[in-house]
């Protein structure tokens, strides 16, 4: 089953459209006995969606496909969204994820970090228990997708997280259709309309040509977040070496062993104090204010993440130069999604959940809120901080 299969025609109540009207016709005239089985097929009532999916401490639960989606705890099946912590944990006795996401985790983790990988590709499908899994892009970062869960009849796709906007790093998001969309809500409010990324890339090479003697530190998160600034650098015409935290250093030779070119890339270690006037430095959020940043020549300390829209998270931190950088939906990507896809019902996960469940209610839209429990703000992947 290819990703032309995903398009789906029935709802999860009867059907009384003009097509089950004909299939109906056909049975009665028994014409031929695949429209009988056509006509049985689509009049049947669907299995419902609380029962192909529900919230449980565990994390999101498939009991007909015996299986948990993103779990925050060890469980036998899990299929993973993609490789951030507070999604891929280790101890799980077999995983399902793209091949992308299965070498973040061994990477992460270590080889033993479940007793069987099953990779799934972008519009490749699996079958357990009777239950089909199909993997589509979700755009978030390398590996990310979207898990598909189809069954009965009933079609539920679980976004992970997700974002709208192009990334020089990752496979861009592509719109399932469905009867159930499952989505994030971190950004979830009309006040978070992201930037253009180039915008935000303009600025901190502008601030580089206002202050050439001053070192650049920008705080990203070692996974996604850290390479989509360093390939976006490229595009916005820096050309110079970009030096990089020790947190960073495995996941960056991960992403270029998958065709990301980065350029030129220094280890920012074993450099004299009151180095690096003019270039750029990249490491974990933390690292920004502790001692690694000492060492470097007066430097503008940045923090990429969509966070940086609320001045008191940057003034908290103290950022001097917030970038509005985010692997997120942002507000008019949220709802412009919910718009494309039109599905029955709306399910959100974690985040800020009440906006778009007002949202909805004013347009028409069936939607729900899990409160599911154990998922980060923006990333906030304490692995990622460690040096390795």
């Amino acid at each position: 089953m290819g990703s032309g299969d995903w398009a789906v025609g029935v709802r999860y109540d009867w059907v009384r459209d003009a097509e089950s009207a004909r299939l109906w016709l056909c049975h009665r005239q028994a014409s031929s006995a695949l429209c009988a089985h056509a006509y049985i097929r689509h009049s049947l009532r669907m299995i419902r969606p609380e029962d192909l999916l529900r919230p449980t401490p565990a994390g999101l639960h498939c009991p007909p496909g015996d299986l948990y989606i993103d779990p925050v705890r060890p469980v036998a099946r899990a299929v993973i969204t993609h490789g951030h912590s507070d999604h891929a944990r280790s101890g799980h006795d077999a995983v399902l994820a793209t091949s992308q996401t299965l070498a973040i985790m061994a990477e992460r983790y270590g080889e033993g970090f479940t007793n069987l990988r099953q990779p799934l590709e972008y519009g490749g499908w699996t079958t357990h228990n009777g239950v089909d899994i199909g993997m589509a892009p979700a755009g978030h970062v390398l590996g990310s997708a979207q898990a598909i869960i189809r069954h009965q009849g009933l079609t539920m796709v679980v976004s992970g997280d997700y974002k709208r906007r192009r990334d020089p790093t990752c496979t861009a998001f592509e719109p399932v259709p469905c009867h159930v969309f499952i989505s994030e809500a971190t950004f979830g409010l009309p006040v978070f309309t992201h930037p253009p990324d180039a915008e935000e890339m303009g600025r901190l090479v502008q601030s580089l040509g206002q202050f050439p003697d001053r070192a650049h530190l920008v705080g990203a998160y070692a996974l996604g977040k850290a390479q989509r600034v360093i390939r976006l650098l490229r595009e916005a015409g820096w050309e110079r070496p970009i030096y990089v935290h020790g947190a960073l250093e495995r996941l960056n030779r991960l992403y270029e062993h998958q065709g990301v070119d980065l350029g030129t890339i220094l280890p920012a270690t074993g450099l004299k104090k009151d180095a690096l006037g003019g270039d750029i430095a990249i490491g974990p959020p933390s690292a920004i204010q502790d001692r690694w940043a000492r060492r470097f020549a007066d430097p503008v300390t940045a923090f990429a993440s969509g966070w940086m829209l609320v001045k008191a998270r940057a003034r908290q931190r103290g950022v001097e130069l917030p970038l509005v950088i985010s692997d997120h939906a942002d507000w008019g990507e949220l709802t412009d999604t919910f718009n494309e896809l039109k599905p029955d019902e709306i399910w959100i996960t974690h985040g800020r959940e009440e906006g778009l469940l007002r949202w909805a209610e004013i347009n028409g839209m069936k939607a729900r809120a899990l409160r599911l429990v154990g998922y980060d703000e923006e990333d906030e992947d304490t692995t990622a901080d460690r040096s390795d």
